[in-house]
């Protein structure tokens, strides 16, 4: 009879360690969200994602400065749970031709009365990435008619490119259930 509640016991357990570290997983990469987010050089001119997988993070996407993607990989790395930080995020080359893009890419788009909100918001949510004259609008919006004004907008400018990779609230939600 002890043998059976053992192997009960065995066979829960067996079932539930990959639950709880999916469980564990989903907090370290809040963790590291709410880090990069309250990290106070971390701009609408960067952009900054996680993946971790039992204890590992691994942090990719683009930066205007050397010095912001060493402090983002100390404040990650400072978290509890964390075995490994693999920084794999890019610093964008300087370039005045690129600021001024950015510039003026962020001041029409959240000049524009429909996005007149977020611009007011502590970590606005569009994200404007200038790569050798090159845009990227990331992040997320309410609705396909914002993520469309907004690359309306983005491309009156004299870009290379532009492309959208701006999501909608559901898709962001549906995305966040999938970890």
């Amino acid at each position: 009879m002890f043998a059976r509640y053992l192997i009960a016991a065995l066979l829960l357990l067996a079932v539930s360690a990959p639950a709880l570290a999916q469980k564990e997983d989903l907090q370290i990469f809040r963790e590291v969200q709410r880090q990069v987010l309250r990290y106070p050089h971390f701009t609408i001119f960067d952009s900054v994602s996680a993946q971790t997988d039992s204890g590992i993070v691994v942090l990719t996407g683009k930066v205007t400065m050397p010095y912001k993607r060493d402090d983002i990989a100390r404040r990650v790395n400072r978290l509890t749970g964390i075995t490994e930080v693999q920084n794999r995020i890019e610093v964008l080359p300087a370039s005045q031709f690129d600021d001024e893009l950015r510039y003026r890419i962020a001041r029409a788009i959240y000049g524009n009365p429909h996005f007149a909100g977020y611009g007011s918001m502590v970590n606005p949510p569009i994200h404007i990435i200038v790569e050798r004259g090159r845009v990227t609008l990331e992040g997320v919006v309410n609705s396909d008619v914002e993520r469309m004004l907004a690359r309306s907008i983005a491309t009156s400018f004299n870009a290379f490119e532009v492309k959208n990779e701006l999501k909608t609230d559901a898709e962001a939600k549906e995305e966040l259930e999938k970890l």
